[in-house]
């Protein structure tokens, strides 16, 4: 059981490295395409919780690039244990991404670092949405392909 947990939530870190990838793409396009800079805030939410404070742009940009890597993969080891409990397919999609897109709609304006989602205009709020389910969808695809039985 254990072993079957611990094995699940390594899949999962793959699987979230993977949808991670494809997020930053997916956000990538979309930024160049609507000609907007990245969000900070997943950043200061981070350095909120850690003390952590860049001292210049580029250690910003850099420990912006760790949470956010950091936190997608991490969220992987989620998807694994969505995996263990057996849930698989799109339920296991729609569990993950409700997860980790619920924690950032939550944590991210009570750490007063972004504006709750109903104070955000609705098109930020679906492209927030769009861009999560790519992670979660691939998390999931590249999960379920690392899960497979030989």
């Amino acid at each position: 059981m254990i072993s079957r947990i611990a094995s699940s939530m390594g899949k999962g870190i793959f699987a979230g490295a993977a949808g991670t990838a494809m997020m930053t793409l997916s956000s990538t396009i979309e930024m160049k395409a609507r000609g907007r800079s990245g969000s900070s805030a997943p950043a200061d939410a981070a350095g909120k919780l850690l003390g952590v404070e860049p001292r210049n742009p580029e250690g910003k940009a850099k420990f912006a690039a760790v949470v956010h890597w950091g936190y997608g993969t991490g969220w992987g080891a989620v998807r694994g244990l969505i995996g263990a409990a057996g849930v698989t397919g799109p339920a296991a999609t729609l569990l993950h991404l409700g997860a980790v897109w619920g924690a950032e709609m939550v944590m991210l304006p009570a750490l007063d670092v972004a504006p709750p989602v109903t104070k955000q205009p609705p098109i930020e709020t679906g492209v927030d949405a769009w861009h999560h389910l790519v992670y979660a969808a691939t998390t999931n695809v590249i999960y379920e392909l690392l899960d497979r039985e030989p």
